[in-house]
C-alpha cells in the first residue's frame, strides 16, 4: 500500500501486537495462514455476512463499512449493535477464549478502540464502549471506549503510517514479548527473527550493495 492511502484499521492491531508483522503484511503484502489464521478465518466467514438483523432487541448490522476520513482510517466492523437511541456499539469477534493474556487482549482493545472512533465519526454519536465476543469461551468481555484508548489509536495510527512511508521493516520483537507472540504468528517462518537479530547477518546486509566490500 502506499503511504497516503488510508489505514486499514486490522493495521492497527498487527502493529500493537508486532510492528514487525505489521510491516511484513503491509508493506512487503506478505500473509500465511496458520492453524491459529484459519480458526479466524472460518469464524469470520460465519460472522462477516453483510446484512441487517434484530437480536436482543437491537437492530445489528454485519460486516459494515467503516472509515474515518480525518485519520485516514478504514475497515469493516464485524457487527455494529444500535442501542435505542441509535447509539452505535461494535462488537468485534476473536478467536480463542476471554482469558487471553493482557497484551494481546490490548490488541483486540485498540482494534475495537478504532472501530468506536469511526462509528463516531461516521453517526455523530458518541461511543462509550464496545464488546469483543471470544469464540471458544461464546462470551463477551465489555471494552470501555477511554481517552486513553482513543489517545493510542491516534498514535498508532501515525506510527503505521511512518512505518509504511519508511518502507523497511522494524526489527523483531525480543525478549518476553518474543516468546510470548512469535511461536503462534502465522508469519515465524518470513520474520525469521533469529536470523534478523544475527550481528553477521546485519552486517552482510549493510554492505549487500557494495561489491568490494571485505566481510
Amino acid at each position: 500500500m502506499d503511504a497516503d492511502d488510508p489505514i486499514p484499521l486490522s493495521a492497527l492491531q498487527h502493529w500493537a501486537y508486532c510492528p514487525r508483522q505489521c510491516g511484513l503484511i503491509h508493506i512487503e503484502q506478505v500473509f500465511d495462514d496458520n492453524l491459529h489464521t484459519l480458526r479466524g478465518n472460518a469464524l469470520h466467514a460465519q460472522v462477516d455476512q453483510p446484512g441487517l438483523q434484530t437480536e436482543r432487541g437491537r437492530r445489528v448490522e454485519r460486516a459494515l463499512p467503516l472509515w474515518h476520513d480525518g485519520l485516514g482510517l478504514i475497515g469493516k466492523a464485524d457487527a455494529v449493535e444500535f442501542l435505542p437511541d441509535g447509539t452505535p456499539y461494535p462488537v468485534e469477534y476473536k478467536q480463542g477464549s476471554r482469558n487471553k493474556a493482557a497484551g494481546i487482549a490490548a490488541c483486540d482493545d485498540l482494534q475495537l478502540a478504532a472501530q468506536a472512533l469511526c462509528l463516531q465519526e461516521m453517526t455523530g454519536r458518541a461511543v462509550q464502549e464496545g464488546a469483543i465476543f471470544y469464540a471458544s469461551s461464546k462470551r463477551r468481555r465489555v471494552v470501555p471506549i477511554t481517552d486513553a484508548l482513543r489517545a493510542e489509536v491516534v498514535a498508532t495510527r501515525h506510527a503505521v503510517a511512518a512505518q509504511i512511508a519508511s518502507g523497511r521493516l522494524p526489527a523483531p520483537l525480543a525478549g518476553d514479548l518474543a516468546q510470548q507472540r512469535c511461536k503462534p504468528c502465522s508469519l515465524l517462518d518470513r520474520c525469521q527473527p533469529a536470523a534478523a537479530q544475527s550481528p553477521a547477518l546485519a552486517q552482510a546486509r549493510q554492505h549487500l550493495f557494495e561489491p568490494d566490500a571485505d566481510l
